[in-house]
């Protein structure tokens, strides 16, 4: 598999690739690592966040050696490294002889549709435009049966999940009825129950094929639509006006040259010195003070919404005459109701990536982005002041804070905290962090009902997490509310969405947060072992 072809590759050769360097920054981004770092491949520079203190020597040797162990079981495969691929995929597609004769497209058609749909924000704004469409569950069937037929299902430790993935398919894709059993027109019969495991080979290949098809229809099918998408789009944005010239004035180019995704231009690897930091390195520190900046934020503009009223204006009309402007909700909604993080980018959800051309935000320019926040905190503050002294005028959240935020990207970033549970052996804490994590993909699924088989979805999700978690003999022994976790039953069974959801996510939250801190310590003691030369 290609997950397997680029874990195996040289990270040197691999951070020559604009696209993987992409994804790369988005992983290593995720909030639930206590150090994200990001690399700048027009440069060959990594900015670490937080930083360290200036006196200590680093090598960024040292710093890849690190991010790239250990490898990843495959059963872990982050759904990150699935998007990679198929973002790989498409533009293998796009670059091929056979989408220029297909599709007619010319040299400039590809060079700018590659531009679109590379990297995480480029598929992020591709499954926003086939979200609610037939394009979706291919997308979906697509990504979920490469992640299965990544898996040994001869290895005991693999067989659930592969099995788990399989029941899954069937009760949704693969459904009688269902768009890929439509549009993949593929006999689906023979595919054996999920309990039983013969015979293998004719479940792989039968996915396979249907994952062949259903590429080829997201390849030939929607990629068009998202170009011409993607083109009406920057017509009318004036931002993309220097890009689209570009496409034109290639359009009319006989010979244009082909681009790469490869950076041609070789650059010393090194790290960014600190600026004279001094003390401790301590990423839940550096958390704690992004948090406080975004909670500040967010009061700030709720306070500026709700106090909020428009002066008269006046307008060229009959004399004496004004107008009254109005705020309406939809001037309301588009008022952003919280920063971001410069490390926030859970790929494909509410988060977005930070570029890995573009050099990440300190705390002073932050706080210039956040002018709301300055203007309450800091109202009669002479404009000379040094702005970056705001985090130490607030006490920092704590971690239970930022903790669902951390955990939301737990499973994009390959589990990472979970392993850190079970190096410890604490069993409990393990079965609490799955819990949430499996009510965390309930939640989309029972909200959106308008989903293609969201009926058999949310009960096979329900029912998985009842037998799993919330029978009689297993409730009695989590540290939770009873009352919670037999409410939380009695609406599971029945695939319906349900508030106590949040409780029990919440409940979790506190029992798990000291163990997330200790998770930082321990990932912090890690990174200056590899980091810091002599240690």
């Amino acid at each position: 598999p290609l997950v397997a072809i680029i874990a195996s590759t040289d990270m040197g050769l691999l951070l020559r690739d604009d696209v993987f360097v992409d994804f790369f920054n988005t992983f290593l981004n995720l909030p639930v690592f206590g150090q994200t770092p990001i690399y700048i491949s027009s440069t060959g520079q990594w900015d670490l966040w937080p930083e360290l203190p200036s006196h200590m020597d680093l090598s960024p040797l040292a710093l890849l050696a690190l991010k790239k162990s250990p490898p990843l079981p495959p059963s872990e495969n982050p759904s990150l490294c699935l998007h990679l691929v198929l973002c790989q995929k498409l533009l293998g597609f796009i670059r091929s002889g056979e989408a220029a004769k297909l599709l007619n497209w010319q040299s400039a058609d590809r060079w700018l549709l590659e531009r679109c749909i590379s990297g995480s924000q480029g598929m992020w704004c591709f499954r926003a435009f086939i979200q609610g469409t037939a394009g979706e569950e291919l997308t979906n069937f697509w990504l979920t049966t490469e992640r299965l037929l990544g898996l040994d299902e001869s290895d005991v430790k693999q067989r659930d999940i592969y099995l788990s993935l399989l029941h899954r398919l069937k009760a949704t894709h693969l459904r009688e009825g269902s768009t890929i059993s439509t549009l993949c027109r593929t006999t689906i019969g023979s595919l054996p129950k999920p309990r039983h495991i013969q015979p293998i080979n004719t479940n792989r290949e039968i996915l396979s094929k249907m994952q062949e098809r259903a590429l080829f229809m997201i390849q030939s099918y929607w990629l068009p639509k998202f170009f011409i998408h993607c083109k009406m789009g920057m017509e009318e944005e004036k931002s993309c006006q220097p890009l689209l010239q570009e496409y034109w004035d290639r359009l009319l180019w006989t010979n244009s040259q082909e681009p790469s995704c490869i950076s041609e231009s070789l650059f010393t690897m090194h790290i960014k010195r600190s600026q004279g930091l001094s003390g401790p390195y301590c990423s839940k520190k550096a958390k704690g003070e992004i948090w406080t900046l975004v909670k500040e934020g967010r009061d700030t503009q709720e306070m500026r919404v709700h106090s909020f009223h428009v002066q008269p204006e006046r307008q060229p009309g009959p004399a004496g005459s004004t107008r009254q402007s109005c705020l309406d909700k939809d001037a309301v909604g588009s008022i952003p109701q919280q920063s971001k993080h410069p490390a926030t980018t859970a790929f494909g959800s509410k988060r977005r990536a930070t570029s890995p051309r573009r050099p990440r935000p300190n705390a002073e320019q932050v706080l210039h982005l956040e002018e709301p926040s300055k203007e309450k905190a800091l109202p009669n503050l002479c404009s000379s002041a040094p702005l970056v002294q705001l985090p130490s005028l607030k006490k920092l959240v704590k971690t239970l804070s930022f903790l669902p935020w951390a955990l939301s990207a737990e499973t994009c970033a390959g589990r990472p905290f979970r392993d850190f549970l079970k190096r410890q052996d604490l069993s409990m804490e393990i079965h609490l962090l799955d819990l949430w994590q499996d009510l965390e993909e309930f939640l989309p699924v029972a909200l959106d009902t308008s989903r293609e088989n969201s009926f058999f979805l949310r009960h096979l999700l329900g029912e998985k997490i009842c037998e799993t978690y919330l029978e009689e003999s297993t409730i009695q022994q989590l540290p939770l509310e009873t009352r919670t976790l037999r409410s939380l039953r009695n609406h599971l069974m029945s695939g319906e969405f349900s508030p106590w959801i949040f409780r029990a996510q919440k409940d979790i939250c506190k029992v798990l947060s000291c163990f997330y801190e200790e998770f930082l310590a321990d990932d912090d003691k890690t990174f200056l072992q590899f980091m810091v030369k002599g240690m």
